[in-house]
């Protein structure tokens, strides 16, 4: 039988794992930790009970991903669909709240009803073509080009200047704002709007959405999957150099997928000085630097309706966002950043004992960044839930520089496999029709440095392992390994 190695049990690891075996390869997955599920891993915390995710909380793209929904994963696992998406709190007790319903979120907004409801409500009503515009390869011509265009043009809204006049009410534009700033980008900009925009339609077609258990959920069932058809997983092998991996034989059409930083590929000893240099180009950064607080009790929000959105953005108006966002793409940490944070135990009981409860937050950092953001974050959520640093019973700091260590693929704590720039939005990380595929025969890259980019959907790990297969004269889709 011919054989597949994939290093790295990521979601996109495991995606090309599965794909590979159920079309009939040996398949193997190599993974550094000893756990699986790279950035969706879910492990014990410092108290008994309770429970944090390791990088990704959150899922907002994953039951729209065309891959997961060929794998059936929305009835492999139990899925919280809160009615909130998100949730953006502001000074005095104020916030603005993404519901799922697009309607109950505008007509809070006042004077902003209509201009969020032209900007998001034909997105979120046409939620399929914007995921197949930005779930694949850009530039590519759109299976529904209409919604396409509307995108662009909401890209060109939202991400240059003109998104200072989109909004007029101080809660609608920290609303966008705060889910703009998840690509830890410049704002405003191009990506982070390319970014933001889908998250938002997300929120309002389906909801953001997160596995009860936690994260590691995703890969338990894309594990079960995977030794269903007779695959395997290695944990506890860093792969450090591929030139004393045996993989097997390119000739007998052995494959090697790399679920990884581009960086590995650099150490095979066959690839081309030309590929090289393009892969040492490819950029890092910013980062995250991340904390776990395991409470006495849920966050006291001085918003009821905070307190019951799993998923809640920090950092004020619009400007101060802007402001905190703009100082990491300089290098700086700004004092009132924005902060990123998940209260999963609000609907799932799994995650801490009784009457207690977990809070999942991060900042953006500078590359390499030490900074412990316990007190910068605390200070934060203090601001928007009085009483809040009275309810923490511990905590668990990870700067920057510690996550390549946790997660090999985190170069230098970057979390989203690569700089989010337009550059890198088509050269990622080459400029390539195809960039799964290495002038190596038979290595692929597999990872979130490669389409569609970052973000718990599989899409990369599928698309490498298409193209693998089909590159050996047995070209599949979806539909013929998921039927």
């Amino acid at each position: 039988m011919v054989r597949a190695t994939i290093i790295g049990s990521g979601p996109n690891g495991l995606a090309s794992a599965v794909s590979l075996a159920r079309a009939g390869y040996e398949v193997r997955v190599l993974e550094a930790s000893n756990t699986i599920g790279g950035g969706v891993r879910t492990t014990d915390g410092i108290l008994p009970g309770f429970r944090h995710d390791v990088c990704s909380a959150v899922h907002p793209a994953a039951l729209a991903s065309p891959f997961f929904r060929a794998f059936g994963l929305a009835d492999r696992i139990d899925w919280i669909r809160p009615d909130i998406s998100y949730a953006h709190p502001l000074d005095g007790g104020r916030a603005a709240i993404a519901w799922r319903d697009i309607e109950k979120t505008s007509a809070a907004l006042g004077a902003d009803r209509d201009a969020w409801l032209a900007r998001l409500r034909p997105l979120s009503e046409h939620i399929d073509g914007v995921v197949d515009f930005t779930g694949h390869q850009i530039p590519r011509w759109p299976h529904e080009p209409l919604t396409a265009a509307r995108y662009a043009l909401r890209m060109l809204d939202q991400g240059t200047p003109l998104a200072s006049r989109a909004f007029r009410t101080p809660e609608a534009a920290a609303l966008i704002t705060g889910v703009l700033a998840h690509a830890n980008a410049p704002v405003p900009s191009l990506p982070g709007a390319a970014a933001g925009l889908l998250l938002a339609a997300l929120g309002h077609a389906q909801g953001w959405m997160y596995p009860r258990g936690g994260a590691q959920r995703i890969a338990d069932a894309l594990v079960a999957d995977l030794e269903a058809h007779g695959g395997r997983i290695e944990t506890g092998l860093h792969v450090r150099d591929l030139g004393i991996l045996d993989w097997g034989d390119p000739a007998r059409g052995d494959l090697l997928l790399l679920n990884t930083s581009p960086r590995l590929a650099l150490t095979h000893p066959g690839i081309p000085a030309g590929y090289a240099r393009a892969l040492s180009r490819y950029r890092y950064g910013p980062a995250a630097a991340k904390v776990d607080f395991e409470l006495d009790g849920p966050v006291p929000w001085a918003n009821a309706d905070v307190a019951q959105s799993p998923t809640v953005h920090l950092g004020g108006t619009r400007e101060e966002v802007r402001a905190s966002e703009n100082a990491v793409a300089r290098g700086r940490v700004s004092e009132r950043p924005y902060v990123l944070a998940v209260q999963p135990s609000v609907f799932d009981a799994t995650r801490a004992p009784e009457g207690k409860a977990v809070l999942w937050t991060y900042i953006h950092v500078p590359l390499d960044s030490d900074l412990d953001a316990t007190e910068l974050i605390t200070r934060q959520v203090e601001r928007f839930a009085p009483g809040f640093r009275e309810r923490i019973l511990a905590h668990r700091s990870v700067p920057a520089s510690a996550r390549e260590a946790v997660n090999p693929a985190e170069i230098r704590g970057d979390v989203l496999g690569g700089a989010f720039t337009m550059r890198q939005a088509l050269q990622r990380p080459t400029l390539s029709a195809a960039p799964w595929r290495t002038p190596m025969p038979g290595v692929y890259l597999a990872s979130a440095a490669t389409p569609p980019g970052p973000g718990v959907n599989g899409m990369s790990g599928w698309l490498a392992a298409r193209t693998a297969l089909a590159d050996a004269g047995e070209p599949h889709e979806l539909g013929d390994l998921f039927p």
